[in-house]
């Protein structure tokens, strides 16, 4: 009898202690807004509050799934994250398919060249908003398992990489800001204690922690050089000799700025190989900024054209 309840409390000890020590193992890497590996979220936000600007629109095309093994849905969790950081760093974020966008930029062709009607509704309305776009395609994406076994204890760590390529072109002139390729990385651990604890399993959430840090690189690139760039911003209406446009306070533009307005013709293409390498442009005015509505909209006067329109291209003049 005695040996008997010596038995039960040497085991239900031995339980305890597993217990305790089992809630030492731990699972990392839980993705939310953030990775584990670079803390990109952050340095997005601090990018976000240094950015000196209006409120650019920014159209995203769906991102191309150029993975060997064509992994499941990944072009389009690459489009959903990045617009969902683009629109947390202040700035605004539209959708785009690449087919949407070339039928609509045909028809604006036409429309320009006057082989085509405009009738009630010119076709360049639905991108009049959009200032910048962003295209790109995930080229690799991988996983692999890291693990160690001690005599109590052991580890597994998962690791995705992923390498994007992305380029940032001005809608205005179609000229390429940035066009780079970049790589993101997200980790999870989990641990073991005696054999028990958690277990390393597939999770989905592995591939877009992996693709928060790659887009989150790349758009804290996109950030940095739309500061460095001079200003620049589209009529949003225009009422007798009041324009305003996207800048306010944010823009750091003092009141008495003076701005040149210019208005998009046609495409220039590259007669050899077809592709857009510009846009012509025509001076049709000046203005100069009397006041500050807010810190995204501004009013100015104007000095000089008669044709000012909303969507044309408003640039600082040094």
């Amino acid at each position: 009898m005695q040996k008997k309840i010596r038995f039960m409390a040497g085991f239900l000890l031995f339980c305890q202690l597993v217990f305790i020590i089992n809630g030492c193992a731990s699972t990392s890497g839980k993705v939310k807004d953030d990775v584990s590996v670079t803390g990109q979220t952050k340095r997005i936000e601090e990018a976000g509050q240094k950015y000196t600007g209006p409120q650019y629109m920014i159209g995203i095309i769906t991102f191309e799934n150029k993975t060997p093994s064509k992994v499941l849905a990944i072009g389009e969790a690459a489009t959903s994250i990045l617009r969902t950081q683009i629109e947390s760093a202040g700035l605004k974020a539209m959708l785009l398919s690449e087919d949407e966008l070339k039928n609509q930029g045909k028809v604006i062709e036409l429309q320009k060249s006057g082989a085509l009607k405009t009738g009630k509704k010119d076709a360049s309305e639905g991108l009049e908003s959009i200032d910048f776009r962003v295209s790109g395609a995930i080229t690799a994406y991988s996983e692999a398992e890291e693990g160690s076994d001690l005599l109590l204890t052991s580890s597994k760590t998962q690791i995705a990489r992923v390498t994007v390529d992305y380029a940032l072109v001005d809608v205005a002139s179609g000229r390429s800001l940035v066009a780079e390729s970049g790589m993101g990385e997200y980790r999870k651990s989990t641990g073991k204690v005696l054999g028990l604890g958690s277990k390393a399993s597939y999770d989905t959430n592995l591939r877009d922690g992996a693709l928060r840090d790659a887009l989150g690189k790349a758009l804290e690139k996109m950030l940095n050089k739309l500061s460095s760039e001079p200003f620049q911003s589209k009529v949003s209406l225009v009422d007798n000799n009041v324009v305003l446009f996207r800048a306010g306070t944010k823009s750091n533009l003092p009141v008495g700025a003076k701005l040149a307005v210019f208005r998009t013709g046609m495409e220039i293409k590259d007669p050899d190989t077809g592709k857009v390498i510009g846009v012509r442009e025509s001076k049709v005015g000046e203005i100069t900024i009397t006041n500050h509505q807010n810190k995204d909209l501004s009013e100015a006067s104007i000095d000089s054209g008669t044709d000012i329109k909303a969507g044309d291209i408003v640039r600082q003049i040094k």
